[in-house]
């Protein structure tokens, strides 16, 4: 996703803020380093087998979904509403020339 806005064009996050999602390792080596989502995987497994057990063996009190917490890993893909850079035009970034009058 990255990539592809650069060669449109865009600037992260000036232009476009991304945010990923499960914060895998690599999130943190992308340019601009991905903001992402973090999930308590161990903790969702353990509740998932919970659940399954709870079900198999019938129990009146099982639940049918349950909620762990997640966080923010804020990076760079994603800036605080007004921290953009200010640009005075919004011409073709990629060549680096002047439009012609």
């Amino acid at each position: 996703m990255l990539a592809a806005l650069h060669e449109a064009g865009l600037w992260v996050p000036q232009d476009v803020a991304v945010v990923g999602f499960d914060d895998v390792e690599m999130a943190s080596y992308a340019y601009p380093a991905l903001t992402t989502v973090r999930q308590p995987m161990r903790e969702m497994g353990e509740a998932a087998a919970r659940l399954l057990l709870d079900h198999v063996r019938g129990s009146a009190e099982a639940a049918s979904s349950c909620i762990v917490p997640t966080s923010l890993i804020v990076r760079g893909s994603t800036s605080q509403p007004g921290q953009g850079r200010a640009r005075a035009c919004r011409g073709p970034r990629s060549s680096g020339r002047t439009p012609a009058p």
